[in-house]
């Protein structure tokens, strides 16, 4: 069984990973399955917009509060009228503040079953240290950008094969040359641009410019090496909180299945938000099995998470009991991605591009208006390849 090491959720305002995707010639229907946006338990309690081809933004997101189960109308004013605010602000606010600050308005029922799945769901970070600029950001380009920008998109592929394994064909096609199990051990300035250190030798040319594509710790590790002055950009990188997700692999076994239908586990969306606490940590759901993997498999994903692997599987095997109604639950895997992403936090302080004459660094980490996210790493990207234009 093959199983990617996290799950991922893009939204249809992620344009620049779209136009990657769609450049590398990765078909989107076939790679990801386009579904209006949906935080619904299960239960059926809670927000789903209508398609997108039926009116567009932000009424769709207007008719789906109004529409939401489970809400009373104070819930939903509440709501309304802090969305509201937000878009006569112009989605700006103090850097200072936090999710949980910006809500303040917003009923506790809204908070549960909304605000704070998002938030986690897009920063990574729980709403009380979320910085409120990057979520303001995230909302209004989903919820107020355009036709289809709140649309959720699920990979039916493997992640590789998604974006890595294109982009690596798309290079070779093009005259590019990729050099794989070739790790750079340290980098030096020449007199016409950067010399590489691979593997315990010279690499055998001398490269005009570098950017370094990786994560935030290995970048500083390289940085170190250059022997220019970067000790401020450095700092910086090293000094980025991290934050874990967790990924809960489980099926049912053949043997628990129902007699009457022996049939697979099988959800009543691709994709269903739970009610998450210290007990029940997952925020959310992913059946496998209607996203192009193996029927009866789930993926509970928990964000921001704590704890270690055995713990979390404990803990999500319990909430699939309670809360899906699936006793006798098998763990396939759990995933534990410890610096999974930076803590985005109110007031934080990204490294730039520009790390020394010649040396660009590119990643969701990297200052922009994203949390981590791949559409901040493509636009990260984008903007380090534009620096070296002539």
């Amino acid at each position: 069984m093959v199983l990617d090491n996290g799950q991922h959720i893009l939204i249809g305002a992620y344009s620049e990973t779209l136009k990657l995707m769609a450049q590398l010639g990765v078909d989107e229907q076939a790679a990801l399955l386009r579904l209006p946006l949906t935080m619904q338990f299960p239960d059926g309690n809670g927000l789903k917009l209508p398609q997108s081809s039926l009116m567009p933004a932000p009424l769709d997101a207007l008719a789906g509060i109004v529409l939401a189960r489970g809400w009373s109308w104070r819930d939903k004013l509440s709501l309304l009228q802090t969305a509201t605010a937000w878009r006569l602000q112009r989605f700006q606010c103090s850097p200072l503040q936090s999710v949980a600050d910006l809500c303040r308005g917003i009923s506790p029922q809204i908070m549960a079953a909304l605000i704070e799945p998002l938030c986690v769901s897009a920063l990574n970070t729980p709403a009380d240290r979320a910085s409120g600029q990057v979520f303001l950001r995230v909302m209004r380009d989903a919820l107020f950008s355009g036709k289809s920008g709140s649309n959720l998109l699920l990979p039916r592929v493997d992640l590789s094969a998604m974006m890595p394994d294109a982009t690596v064909d798309w290079l070779r096609r093009h005259g590019g040359r990729v050099v794989l199990g070739a790790r750079v051990q340290g980098m030096a300035p020449s007199s016409t641009g950067w010399l590489l250190t691979c593997a315990g030798a010279i690499c055998d040319e001398v490269f005009d410019s570098v950017i370094l594509a990786c994560p935030p710790g290995e970048a500083a590790r390289l940085a170190a090496t250059c022997g220019v002055s970067c000790d401020g950009w450095i700092n910086l990188s090293r000094g980025l909180r991290h934050e874990a997700i967790a990924t809960v692999y489980a099926r049912q076994p053949a043997g628990a299945m129902s007699p009457a239908s022996q049939s697979p586990v099988r959800l009543r969306q691709p994709l269903l938000a739970l009610r998450s606490s210290a007990q029940y940590p997952a925020q959310f759901v992913f059946d496998r099995g209607q996203l192009g993997g193996p029927a009866g498999l789930l993926a509970f994903v928990v964000s921001a998470s704590v704890g270690d692997a055995a713990m979390l599987t404990r803990q999500v095997l319990a909430q699939a009991d309670a809360q899906l109604g699936l006793k006798n639950l098998e763990a396939v895997q759990t995933v534990v991605e410890k610096r999974a992403t930076f803590a985005c936090s109110p007031g934080l302080i990204r490294p730039d591009v520009h790390v020394a004459p010649g040396l660009l660094a590119c990643g969701d980490y990297i200052v922009g208006p994203y949390p981590a996210t791949l559409e901040g790493a493509v636009r990260s990207g984008l903007n380090a390849a534009r620096q070296l234009r002539p």
